[in-house]
């Protein structure tokens, strides 16, 4: 979900705010406002994010006692996130927004700065004691969790920490290191020597999991461990980090932290006159929509995002009503998904 727009510093004090002002800024109707804040009727993904950047400049907030007599009682959650327009970060809050509307839930979203602190992730939240998710995928999240104040009631979906005994009760993630490790085998498998990586960045070590389940598949095989290339996000950053390599024959497997990565991975390859799969096998992580339409299709490791995303709002209802609660949904285990894009080693007899 990309966020648009621009609040300029002569439109509505951020004081005054009312709904007709949110409406009126975002060049929406008041009842499209309403639906954004309720969760309710059909929204565009685009307008409902211009009007929640809107909300979050503006600095408003609904009122209680309209929220009563609209509906009952109001139950409401705030989602801490700091890049929706990542496709893990996007797909989890999907989920998370689609149990909490179910159980009947209205769901805010404050994106993160960069350097959010404590005081700037207090002053997110609609009031004392709100309920929150945070999505702690990197550093600002990972922060927002940490500033939390200790009276509020939380669920987190997080990168798995590494060597955690007793893992906290109220956060959520997927196994990246064991998906990580059989994308590997698989690639050795094909008669690779071995596998190139080009990594993410990592919210809670200097290795990020996804790294570590490549080395560990490798080192147990006893294969040569090359040097992880260090990527960001983004496809640019995945063809900027394999481009002094993408031309060098003995380079035969690559596997990529996420399918961004990948994308300019193979647009690296490409131009250096390298064959996919032929020449070149790729592999990308977390079987984003586009990866079964590029040319070749991207084989990936699927991730149930949405699924945790749901699993995270399940934990936060059985934390504020242990008793009625439905039980926590499972989600499911990551799955490699065998595309064009990966094939025997050059040479090899597979």
């Amino acid at each position: 979900m990309e966020v648009t727009g621009h609040i300029s510093g002569e439109d509505v004090p951020r004081r005054s705010a009312s709904i007709w002002d949110v409406a009126r800024v975002a060049g929406v109707s008041q009842q499209t406002v309403s639906r954004v804040i309720n969760g309710k009727g059909r929204v565009s993904a685009e307008t409902r994010a211009k009007v929640l950047r809107v909300i979050e400049e503006l600095g408003y907030r609904p009122n209680k006692l309209a929220r009563m007599l609209a509906g009952g009682p109001v139950r409401s959650v705030t989602v801490l996130t700091s890049d929706t327009s990542l496709y893990g970060a996007a797909a989890t809050l999907r989920g998370m927004e689609e149990a909490a509307r179910t159980a009947g839930f209205s769901v805010g979203i404050s994106v993160l700065e960069p350097g959010s602190g404590q005081r700037d992730v207090a002053e997110r939240l609609n009031r004392p004691g709100e309920a929150v998710m945070v999505i702690a995928y990197d550093d600002a999240g990972v922060r927002a969790l940490a500033s939390l104040p200790p009276d509020v009631p939380m669920a987190a979906a997080v990168e798995r920490r590494p060597g955690a005994e007793a893992p906290d009760p109220w956060q959520v993630w997927l196994d990246d290191r064991a998906a990580a490790a059989h994308a590997t085998r698989y690639l050795l498998s094909l008669g690779h020597r071995t596998v190139h990586y080009v990594a993410i960045p990592s919210s809670t070590s200097d290795l990020p999991q996804r790294t570590q389940g490549w080395a560990d598949a490798l080192r147990a095989a006893g294969r040569p461990l090359p040097e992880p290339l260090h990527g960001g996000w983004s496809p640019r950053s995945g063809y900027l980090a394999v481009r002094p390599l993408a031309a060098d024959p003995s380079v035969t497997a690559i596997l990529c932290g996420n399918d961004d990565l990948a994308l300019g991975v193979m647009r690296a390859a490409r131009e250096a006159g390298r064959h996919i799969p032929g020449d070149l096998s790729v592999v990308g992580f977390d079987d984003s929509p586009p990866a079964a339409y590029l040319n070749p299709s991207l084989t990936t490791v699927r991730l149930d995002f949405e699924g945790l995303g749901r699993a995270c709002f399940g934990l936060l209802h059985r934390r504020l009503d242990p008793q009625n609660a439905p039980a926590v949904p499972a989600w499911s285990e990551p799955e490699l998904i065998v595309r064009e894009s990966s094939a025997p080693a050059p040479g090899s007899t597979f």
